[in-house]
């Protein structure tokens, strides 16, 4: 019976080592893995959360850049990762949902190749004019855009990029003939907008917050939806009978797929307690961001709707990558 027994603890404290090990995690440094270059938004996002992320998990959250294709690169890293929690990424509304419906798509499948953690940030989308222009509300620039058209030009970033898809939707939604004229990034985005090289756009508000607060640019909408804090007066495009005008850029993390669940869980449960944290929360505020921290099983479904929403009207303007 005393060689039953020995034998019963013994068995019993192996069976439970599996458990001992995963209660453990992490034994080392965790990856973040952020698929821009240094001082980009989500690198800011990223480096806001990292160290409240090391405080939980009890191990440096190092930041690692891997820029290419639009954040493709980097997401497909993570998606390539071993799957046992030590690397996660931070992927853009682009990278998850529009690039996969571009040209030949991606390298990875974002419903099957990665596991949703958290929405990270909702980063509202506003429709701007020049400070100058005589468009004092969307009635007006629909009312002008209707009576001349394609004599309104709008800025993006380039084709299936966020600023031109939102575009369109808003080109479908009023029935409009717009005429797109692509740049490199926001900043120089803003700049032609500043210069009324362009005479509406949309972009990510942190890049567009400081002249709309300045007064050189005017925002007409936006398509979040309820109001922004930082742009009481402005109404949704919802409120101005456009509810299918529903752009905004996000931020959220992910994990490989396969991710054990006691890591996965510790990851979500650092990632959340940081976006609860004041401190982070008004830093992102300050950002022009939401800051998210939502379920992994929300994220996912909401990964998803968003690739119907860009996927349809990628479809349906037949919009291939440059």
């Amino acid at each position: 019976m005393k060689l039953t027994a020995i034998l019963a603890a013994l068995l019993g404290g192996l069976a439970a080592l599996p458990a001992t090990a995963q209660d453990r995690f992490p034994t080392r440094p965790i990856r973040y893995v952020v698929p821009f270059a240094a001082g980009g938004p989500s690198d800011i996002v990223a480096r806001i959360m990292a160290p409240h992320m090391s405080a939980t998990l009890g191990q440096p959250v190092v930041i690692d850049n891997r820029v290419g294709a639009g954040g493709v690169t980097g997401v497909d890293v993570v998606a390539k990762a071993a799957p046992d929690g030590y690397t996660l990424g931070i992927g853009s509304a682009g990278a998850l949902a529009i690039s996969p419906s571009l040209g030949r798509g991606t390298p990875y499948n974002p419903l099957t190749d990665l596991a949703p953690i958290t929405l990270g940030v909702l980063v509202p989308e506003p429709l701007v004019v020049p400070g100058a222009s005589p468009f004092r509300s969307l009635q007006d620039l629909i009312a002008d855009a209707r009576a001349r058209p394609g004599a309104l030009n709008f800025g993006s970033t380039g084709n299936g990029s966020m600023p031109h898809l939102a575009a369109e939707q808003l080109r479908a939604a009023a029935g409009l003939d717009l005429v797109q004229i692509a740049y490199n990034s926001g900043g120089q985005l803003a700049t032609a907008i500043l210069r009324n090289e362009v005479q509406l756009g949309f972009a990510d508000l942190p890049v567009l917050l400081p002249n709309i607060q300045a007064g050189t640019m005017r925002a007409l909408a936006v398509g979040t939806p309820e109001r922004m804090p930082w742009l009481p007066d402005v109404p949704t495009f919802a409120e101005l009978g456009l509810p299918s005008v529903d752009a905004s850029n996000w931020h959220g993390l992910v994990a490989p797929a396969r991710t054990q669940a006691g890591p996965l869980d510790a990851l979500r449960r650092a990632a959340i307690a940081a976006l609860q944290d004041p401190e982070v929360r008004q830093r992102l505020n300050q950002q022009g961001a939401v800051p998210g921290g939502n379920s992994p099983e929300a994220f996912g479904a909401f990964i998803a709707s968003e690739g119907r929403k860009w996927g349809e009207v990628i479809r349906r303007n037949n919009i291939s990558p440059e």
